[in-house]
């Protein structure tokens, strides 16, 4: 059942929705050759710390992972798709040519407001490590537009379907893989809700864009196959041929006012 929010509860999410942007854009800022991914992760707890929230996926428990998530930030390289965990191997570093997506979930509050509860964004982006190739650089682009042309179908009294179908035609305009099995969701009092939101659509399918919905519209591009696995550590989605993958999200509201980007 889709849950819609509230003028108060999409505030809330706003507001943290700002603060959550700022965080991902300062943590892709250390994104360099030779930083360890548990260092990635660390820096974005001290920030998430500092701006009074909590990282929405630490502790989060997978029906198929024997364990929580251990971090707050999600750090997936290369053929990692999502879901990837920093430092998972003991000592992971980032290297020259690689395309790492930072993902992150942020619980926030506002205070003075303790009649509203805590709510959750979701979102991520996708950021070249020094100089990649112009194949990987197409893969960042095209994805990124992908999210946006998404966003931009969106219009209250349209359909879910309508953003899978503006996402499906980008990746046919690059030829590129549409991962499968993985998709957006609802998200603002857990971090995955109904309704699904799916990458590949038709328009007028799926439930309506009415007041109160929010959800995490968020793309996923392959250079190759559109095929999944998941790694044994019960949360990394890799490609099945390792083809590089990458990976943009944001959290959007429909509001009385039309759609908006609450990650921005």
């Amino acid at each position: 059942m889709i849950k819609y929010k509230t003028e108060e509860e999409i505030a809330v999410m706003r507001e943290g929705g700002k603060i959550h942007a700022k965080i991902l854009k300062k943590v892709a800022q250390k994104v360099k050759a030779g930083v360890k991914t548990q260092e990635l992760n660390d820096y974005a707890e001290k920030l998430i710390d500092e701006a009074g929230g909590v990282g929405s996926f630490f502790g989060y428990q997978s029906d198929d992972a024997s364990k929580p998530y251990p971090a707050s930030l999600c750090v997936s390289i290369n053929e990692e798709i999502v879901h990837g965990i920093p430092n998972h191997d003991g000592n992971r570093i980032l290297f020259e040519g690689d395309i790492v997506s930072l993902d992150m979930g942020f619980t926030y509050s506002l205070t003075g407001s303790p009649q509203v509860r805590p709510m959750i964004t979701d979102a991520a982006i996708t950021v070249p490590v020094g100089k990649i190739s112009d194949d990987a650089a197409t893969l960042i682009r095209a994805t990124y537009e992908a999210l946006e042309k998404g966003i931009n179908t969106m219009q209250i009294g349209g359909h879910i379907g309508d953003i899978g179908a503006a996402i499906m035609q980008v990746a046919m305009k690059y030829n590129l893989g549409i991962i499968e099995g993985l998709s957006g969701h609802g998200v603002g009092y857990s971090v995955h809700e109904e309704p699904y939101v799916p990458n590949r659509a038709e328009r007028g399918e799926g439930p309506e864009l009415r007041e109160g919905l929010v959800i995490a519209i968020e793309p996923m591009f392959s250079l190759g196959s559109r095929e999944i696995k998941r790694l044994s550590d019960g949360y990394t989605f890799i490609t099945r041929d390792k083809s590089l993958s990458a990976h943009f999200e944001h959290t959007v509201a429909v509001t009385k006012n039309g759609i908006e980007v609450l990650t921005r």
